[in-house]
């Protein structure tokens, strides 16, 4: 499985950026995909997953901000991200895993995101 990951770059502070993500190989059902972040010199955290029918769970802290949106025929997710803020600055990485057997985890390249204030 890969995963391509497309969108990031440099924004002032209440700007919007779209992230997309395009997996390929043997995806299969019942699978999430979505999208961690790393900040500088943190831990990489959680920011979006959406299931393939459509369950989205999402960080406190972009919860009204982000919006995470799926293609289950192209093995596409995108996140939409509106009044961003420099503490959204990170890597982000694509991620599509599976909680049931077979269970897997699958990570794309990150895709840098600037927010300046």
């Amino acid at each position: 499985v890969q995963l391509q990951a497309s969108g990031g770059g440099w924004v002032q502070a209440g700007g919007s950026l779209t992230l997309s993500c395009a997996a390929s190989g043997n995806i299969l059902g019942a699978s999430y995909m979505g999208w961690y972040r790393q900040p500088p010199g943190k831990q990489r955290e959680l920011v979006a997953l959406i299931s393939s029918g459509g369950v989205t769970d999402y960080s406190d802290s972009v919860k009204g901000r982000f919006a995470i949106s799926r293609d289950n025929a192209k093995n596409t997710v995108w996140l939409q991200m509106n009044s961003l803020k420099p503490e959204d600055t990170a890597v982000y990485y694509c991620v599509t895993k599976r909680r049931v057997t077979p269970v897997y985890t699958y990570w794309g390249q990150g895709t840098l995101v600037t927010v300046s204030s």
